[in-house]
This record gives structure tokens, sequence and C-alpha cells, in this order.
């Protein structure tokens, strides 16, 4: 495989505004209220008055292994040997949930696609908007407070160390670095 790809949030400067994944659904024109390709998570430390909230946006993991791949029945889930992004051909997905009860993460979100039921949807690195490979995610781009970045995993990994963050742990090795705030 070429080199992975992968994404660094820096949640000492995501401010919980959503953009990410407003401009996701966007571009991606997802009915509101249904999938979430990109998701920003709120996690909550201490009682009144030492409350720390953490903003972090997250999306697919885009794993070393991915067990969503390894699961999938039909192969509609795979993994791209030029970049290690995971994608989905929703032409082969059946619906079935086996990628869903399989990622450690909680990943795949299912969708009733007009005419052909229920397919799963997940982050995709905007591949299916026809990103080049120089360019970046539309959250990415959206990001107002730059909490966001996308790239070779050996750069995310810099950046990562560079904040004092570290790649997200799970069962499998996800391909994702986070900074929390101090």
């Amino acid at each position: 495989m070429a080199e992975q790809y992968g994404f660094f949030v820096d949640s000492s400067r995501c401010v919980k505004c959503w953009a990410c994944e407003v401009a996701c659904q966007q571009w991606h024109e997802i009915k509101a209220g249904t999938v979430h390709r990109r998701e920003v998570r709120e996690e909550v430390e201490g009682t009144f008055p030492e409350v720390k909230r953490t903003f972090t946006s997250l999306s697919c993991m885009h794993c070393e292994n991915p067990l969503c791949v390894a699961n999938c029945p039909t192969g509609a889930v795979s993994k791209r040997e030029e970049d290690g992004l995971v994608v989905v051909d929703s032409s082969v997905c059946i619906g079935c949930k086996t990628c869903e009860q399989a990622c450690p993460f909680g990943v795949p979100q299912y969708a009733e696609i007009e005419g052909e039921g229920l397919r799963m949807d997940k982050c995709d690195g905007c591949l299916s908007l026809g990103r080049a490979a120089d360019e970046t995610p539309r959250c990415v781009n959206t990001c107002p407070t730059k909490a966001l970045h996308f790239g070779k995993l050996a750069d995310m990994e810099a950046l990562a160390s560079e904040k004092g963050g570290a790649r997200l742990e799970g069962e499998t090795v996800p391909s994702v670095f986070v900074a929390r705030r101090a």
C-alpha cells in the first residue's frame, strides 16, 4: 500500500460550531437528521464550578486493519491501496449492518436510498465528491478555527506530537490523532 492518510483533530481549537458537520451534510446532500459522516462529540469532566468541556470532531477512523472491511459479507467496504481510506460501494451493500456491528467506533450509518433500500454511508474523505489527491476534505476546508487537518499519517502524527496529542486507541489501529485541551 502507498502511504496511509488520516486526520489530526486539535480539540484545543474546536469550539463546537458544527461547521464541519454542516459542510459535510451540504456537500454530500445529506438530509438533516439522518446520517452523520462527521460528528462533533463532547466530553465533560468535573463538577460545578470546576467543569471542563472538550469537543472533538470525528468521522471514520480509516483504520490500518478495518474490522468493517474484514467482516463485510459482500465486499462492499474496502480499503484503498493508494491512500488507505476506507470506502463503500453502495451498489454492492445489502444493508445487513455487519460492518456496524464490527466497527469498534460505531462509525457506519445507514440511509434509505430510494429504490435501493438501506445502504451504509460514512466518511470517505470526500472522494465521492471527486476530491483530488492534493486537496483536503470539505470539513477540513470549512473549519474556521483550523482544528481539523488531513494528510499523510506521518505528517498528522508530527502535528499531534507538536500539540501533545496522540493516536486514538481502539481494537483496531485508527488513522486519527487527537490533541486534547489542557
